[in-house]
């Protein structure tokens, strides 16, 4: 799967986590060979190893042996990152959002200098700030993860001190207004429609230009009757524990 210009994941699934290793390093050195008749080199030191598991296998893959590619050995790691999405074996939203409440509490710091307590930025600009710049460092990744009760108690949190800093109330001022006085929606309804927008990214999209969209049901209207093969159903489906 390509992401960037330079960046790739390789994704394979067996009935065992050694199988997994195997395959892993077979493809690699396949891919290898044809990119040296293209005069293309990968960097290794940049390998990122990660199992994936069901939410019935709750332990870590302790008979998992580190993957070797080209001498060096990468042994798994407990999160990975890819297109700035954070990955846990279980896909536990946690991790994600906790990086980005932490590059997004970073940035309000350095924004709120810009607009001390009654002075400063008038409040259309400081909302413009929110909604542009903070609310998408804090939600990005909300189109695929879902937060939890727990993680979105601490994302409201933070958002709420965005809403007190935009409208410059009191911190006495009720949380329940909050969101009506700085017209900035909870995280919740934020989250809600970040999906919504990119479910209709996938079901718009042409199903030759997004792999997505290529797997919806045949049965769903599209502009094309093209479908992706249903080639890897195994990696959507759980495998049992070696």
């Amino acid at each position: 799967m390509i992401s960037y210009v330079d960046d790739f994941a390789l994704t394979v699934a067996s009935l065992s986590y050694r199988g997994n290793i195997r395959r892993l390093q077979q493809l690699f050195e396949r891919l290898e060979r044809r990119a040296s008749r293209l005069g293309v080199s990968f960097s290794v030191a940049k390998t990122e190893l990660i199992h994936w598991r069901t939410p019935s296998q709750r332990n870590s893959p302790k008979c998992a042996s580190p993957i070797q590619i080209k001498g060096e050995l990468f042994p798994h790691s407990n999160s990975v990152r890819w297109l700035w999405y954070w990955f846990t074996p279980a896909l536990d939203p946690a991790a994600h959002f906790s990086r980005r409440l932490a590059l997004a509490q970073g940035a309000f710091a350095l924004v709120r200098r810009l607009s001390p307590p009654g002075a400063g930025l008038p409040p259309y600009l400081c909302h413009r700030l929110a909604t542009s710049l903070i609310a998408p460092i804090l939600l990005y990744g909300a189109d695929l993860f879902t937060p939890s009760v727990g993680t979105t108690t601490r994302l409201d949190t933070f958002w709420r001190k965005v809403q007190r800093w935009t409208t410059n109330c009191f911190s006495a001022t009720p949380t329940g207004i909050l969101s009506v006085d700085s017209c900035l929606p909870p995280v919740s309804l934020l989250v809600t429609h970040r999906q919504r927008l990119a479910a209709l990214r996938v079901v718009c999209s042409p199903p030759k230009m997004n792999p997505a969209t290529a797997r919806l049901h045949p049965s769903f209207p599209s502009l094309s009757g093209y479908r992706a093969p249903d080639s890897s159903r195994a990696l959507t489906l759980g495998v049992p524990c070696p």
